[in-house]
């Protein structure tokens, strides 16, 4: 269950939209979900969204499974999610994914053993001319090479400390 403060959020949001229109909030809804609930959608959690929304379970299901954004399982507390379309790869960001799985030891879409690092591949994050390039929470990290990786994961290990 949503907080009060997030459930008071969710009733502004569905308010938003015209009666009977309340799927139109399923997006900001689920951002919510996913934050309050750990950063990750449980089966539970969007069964309970459609719940709020008055919405079957599979018009969430849909949504939520197909953006990128959005997590199936439980991610690290820093998920490094690489673009890996055509001008990403083509400036190398498979060979940056491959650095990062061997660096963290981990494959694309799982999780280092200490709970910090998820890998995850995505699709165009708009961001072509910065080639090869990853979205790391709400910011670009652009221009990236082996050194930018190790630097980047120096950061986010001193964060967590």
């Amino acid at each position: 269950m949503f907080s009060e403060e997030k459930l008071n959020k969710v009733k502004e949001i569905i308010a938003r939209y015209p009666q009977g229109k309340q799927k139109s909030a399923l997006l900001p809804v689920l951002h919510l979900a996913q934050e309050e609930f750990g950063g990750w959608l449980s089966a539970e959690t969007m069964d309970y969204v459609a719940s709020l929304l008055q919405i079957t379970p599979i018009e969430v299901y849909e949504v939520a499974t197909f953006y990128s954004m959005f997590n199936m399982k439980p991610v690290g507390k820093h998920v490094f999610e690489v673009c890996h379309t055509g001008p990403c790869m083509l400036r190398g960001s498979d060979n940056i994914i491959d650095y990062i799985k061997k660096k963290l030891n981990i494959g694309v879409g799982e999780t280092t053993q200490d709970g910090l690092f998820t890998l995850k591949t995505v699709e165009c994050l708009g961001a072509c001319g910065y080639a090869p390039m990853m979205q790391l929470g709400k910011h670009f990290r652009e221009h990236l090479t082996p050194e930018k990786v190790d630097e980047i994961i120096n950061e986010c290990r001193a964060k967590a400390n």
